[in-house]
């Protein structure tokens, strides 16, 4: 008999509420996701690629299918057709020759800061949801625990790369008129 802090009965309703809820988040992020990027004909998975290349310089192809959460093959896969579309390089390092990396070309930059300017938070149902919340308490939910759990799967690397790309998002970005819009420095170094 194990001996642990918790019955049988609450680790089941537990993993059960976690699979719906997040079945159910996940059915609403993949709406919203797939409505914004729709215009720029691209796919989530294509989307991801960009979105990691942008916030990693030089990932590789490992790197984005690790932060991705996705299979290596569909993360070259996916990012040979962003290549085939010039907004992707693909390249080998000199000390490294068996990592494959990709790094965005002046036309993926400018895509992933053109959809940035195009995102509007009213026909976006996870942040409707989440606005009324808000309204309440006077911020949006802070996801610690949501955080900690994904920390424990996916471990510290994933965070620090998660954290990076709030903070880059942070750094690139301004706003002006309600309104997201590449920031002066952005401008500048990129």
């Amino acid at each position: 008999m194990s001996n642990h802090q918790y019955t049988m009965k609450e680790a089941f309703i537990f993993s059960q509420r976690m699979a719906q809820l997040s079945k159910a988040l996940w059915k609403a992020v993949e709406k919203d996701w797939q409505r914004w990027i729709k215009p720029y004909d691209l796919n989530i998975n294509e989307h991801h690629i960009l979105w990691i290349a942008h916030h990693l310089k030089g990932a590789s192809i490992s790197d984005v299918a690790n932060f991705g959460v996705m299979h290596v093959s569909t993360a070259f896969n996916f990012s040979k057709k962003l290549e085939e579309r010039g907004l992707l390089t693909f390249s080998k390092k000199e000390d490294d020759k068996r990592n494959t990396y990709v790094e965005l070309t002046k036309e993926g930059e400018q895509l992933i800061f053109d959809l940035m300017e195009q995102y509007d938070p009213e026909t976006n149902l996870v942040f409707e949801g989440s606005a009324p919340l808000r309204e309440l308490f006077g911020k949006f939910p802070d996801l610690a625990e949501l955080m900690a759990i994904i920390k424990n799967i996916y471990g510290d690397d994933f965070m620090d790369i998660f954290e990076k790309s709030i903070h880059n998002i942070e750094k690139d970005f301004d706003e002006e008129n309600g309104k997201l819009s590449k920031s002066e420095t952005s401008k500048t170094s990129g």
